[in-house]
Parts: structure tokens; sequence; C-alpha cells
């Protein structure tokens, strides 16, 4: 190995007394290739095999809290207790692999397609639609409805720790659910649930909640819960780099054994509530101020740009694309064959990468969004 590439692979211990072997992390991606009831598929568990060797922790795909939060064709659901050996197959395949195993949680809200909710019945905290589902003007959540859902990210998390799995991410980006709610441009509502910033904080801090009373009751092991947000909105009244900051804090005060930002570079400057001084990630760990870990992601390929991330402060660095293109990047680190690692796709990679067939037709469709050469 590069001995420059050393803090790479350092180890860590996340505060639930979790050990990483080393500092990368496989992020989140959708693969949209579950069995059509929801069920992990052969394919998917096949897709995590070839990749969770090395890295120190697996965040899989999200998976839904119930079943009117849905947000793809081909997602896999945590939603009932049928789920749970399909689950349990998917995290030991991770764990047996080496690497920390770590389902991702969430409800869609608003994004979720209507013919994926029972009734096409779309909900999110107020009625404003999204851009992705213009036609669909949402249904506000009820108050009762709101703490049904808190419950059920609660009951997802006991199923996670009864298949195996070694923490969960409570998805808070990306514009689902828990961003609508903590969102100015998605929660116009005017009781506890919304108004101002403290306020729009009250459903993800309760689902913060519920599931760390569900792992003090049921888990009999270190089991880990992180959380994962998006720094910025595009859209005009939507969250600030300043709201982020703000909400970093608070997060950063719950003892979660990480906060994960959702960002397409990590060396993307803000737009709005803070100043282009420093880099997003690096107000973020600013913020954290060591009380939480924070792992960063965004447009990693080499090893050089995965230090440069840990190098703002950041405890984790996670590789999202990159591990679909190269499975074997950790290990091709480690045994200095940097010079090896594969940052395009060749047409012809499917097979031998083990992408599934969804995942590969949405990454063939999507010009600009791999780098993929003949």
């Amino acid at each position: 190995m590069n001995p420059k590439y050393k803090p790479l692979f350092e180890n860590f211990t996340l505060r639930s007394g979790i050990r990483l072997d080393n500092r990368i992390v496989m992020a989140p991606m959708t693969n949209w290739s579950s069995n059509e009831d929801g069920t992990v598929s052969d394919t998917e568990v096949d897709y995590y095999i070839r990749r969770a060797g090395g890295v120190g922790i697996v965040v899989t795909a999200c998976t839904y809290v119930t079943r009117n939060g849905k947000g793809f064709a081909g997602e896999f659901g945590a939603d009932t207790d049928d789920m749970i050996p399909g689950l349990r197959r998917l995290a030991s395949a991770i764990k047996e692999k080496g690497a920390v195993a770590l389902l991702q949680i969430f409800h869609g809200g608003r994004l979720c397609p209507p013919e994926l909710v029972p009734g096409g019945d779309i909900v999110s905290a107020s009625d404003v639609p999204s851009e992705q589902n213009a036609n669909v003007r949402p249904r506000p959540l009820q108050d009762d409805e709101i703490e049904a859902i808190v419950r059920d990210f609660g009951e997802t998390t006991r199923r996670a720790i009864e298949a195996g799995f070694d923490g969960v991410e409570i998805h808070g980006a990306n514009g689902y659910l828990l961003q609508q709610f903590f969102s100015p441009h998605t929660n116009r509502r005017v009781d506890r649930w919304g108004g101002d910033l403290t306020k729009r904080l009250t459903f993800p801090l309760a689902v913060v909640d519920e599931v760390k009373r569900v792992v003090a009751e049921h888990a009999n092991r270190p089991f880990a819960v992180g959380y994962r947000f998006s720094p910025e909105e595009p859209e005009e009244n939507g969250i600030t780099m300043d709201d982020t900051l703000k909400l970093v804090d608070v997060l950063a005060g719950l003892e979660l054994d990480y906060l994960h930002v959702s960002l397409m570079d990590f060396s993307s400057k803000p737009r709005v509530g803070a100043d282009e001084s420093k880099s997003r990630l690096q107000w973020i760990v600013d913020t954290a101020g060591g009380r939480t870990p924070v792992i960063g992601v965004g447009s990693v390929h080499t090893p050089e740009e995965a230090l440069e991330a840990l190098l703002t402060g950041a405890a984790l660095v996670a590789l999202g694309r990159e591990l679909i293109m190269e499975p074997d990047w950790v290990a091709k680190v480690a045994e200095g064959r940097e010079a090896e690692i594969a940052t395009t796709l060749s047409k012809h990679d499917q097979r031998r990468l083990i992408i599934p067939d969804p995942l590969w037709r949405c990454i063939m469709g999507a010009p600009g969004w791999f780098p993929v050469v003949d």
C-alpha cells in the first residue's frame, strides 16, 4: 500500500461500540431489483456480495417502513414481519464478507409514484406537489397518521434488529418525507408539526427518538443509528445551509453513531445560508464539532479524493457510483494497485460486475450519470 493512503485504512469505533476495519463506506444506492412482492431478491443479494468485501460499512438501498411510503418500483420493503427472512439473508450476506451491515429506512412521502401506493393516496407534510409528481397534490398527513409513521420507523428498526443488521440509517435526505417536514418549502403546517424551524424538526426528531427507544428495548448487542440529510434545496424558500447547520447542531447532540451528508460533490460550496470560504462538507464537520462522526460523500472515485474528503475532518468517506464500477476498490488500494482502479464503465461490463438488469437499464438510459465508454 502507498503509505499516504494509510488514513483510509485506520480502524474506527462507532459510539455504539461497533468497530470498523477501515474508513470506507458503501453509499446507499437504489437498484430497483427486489421481487414484485417487495422481498429481497437473489439478484440484490449477489449485487451486495460483490461489493461488500473490503469496505467498513455497507448501507443498503432505502427500504420503506410503511406501505404508503414505497418510493420506487423494485424497492424492497421492511414494513411487515413477513419481510424479515429476506432481510436476514441480505444482512447475513453482507456480514459474511466482513462489512458492517446497515439498513437504510425511509418513507417517500410526496415523491412516491401513485401506482405504488394503496389507492394512489400520496401523503406529505403539506399539499405541495413535487416536480416529479407535478400532477399529484399530496394529502397533508393528519396528526394520528404522523404518530403512526413514527411508530412504523420504530417497528422497522425492530425488524432490522431481528434480521441481524448491525444498525439502521434514518433517511432524512433527498427530498423524502423527513426532509419534507423539515423544509419550509414543503411544510406549510401551523400545528405542532410545522411553523418555525424548531417545529419543523418535530417529526424528524420524533423518528430519531423512537428508533433509539426501540434499539434500547430490543437490541442485545451493539446496534448503530445514523441519520442522512441533504444540505440545501434548489426550490424557492427551501432548506438553506443555515437551516442545515442548525439541524446538524441538534443532531450532533443526540448521541447518534454518525451523520451522513448527501452530496453529489464532496467539495461543493454553499449556495445560500453560509459563505463560500468552506465547502458544505467542511461547514457540516465543523458544526458537528467532533460530537458525532460525519460521513462525507459525493463524486469520490480515486483514493486521492477519498483522502481529501477525510482531510476535512470527516470520520468516514462513502463511495457510491464508484463501487458499482469498481467493486474491488478497497482491495486495489490496499494492495498498491490503485492504478488499476476503474473509473468508467464499458457497455460489456454488466455480467462481470454483477449489476442487476433494472439498474443496468437505468445506467444505460441516463447519459452522463455514469461515465460509459464503448
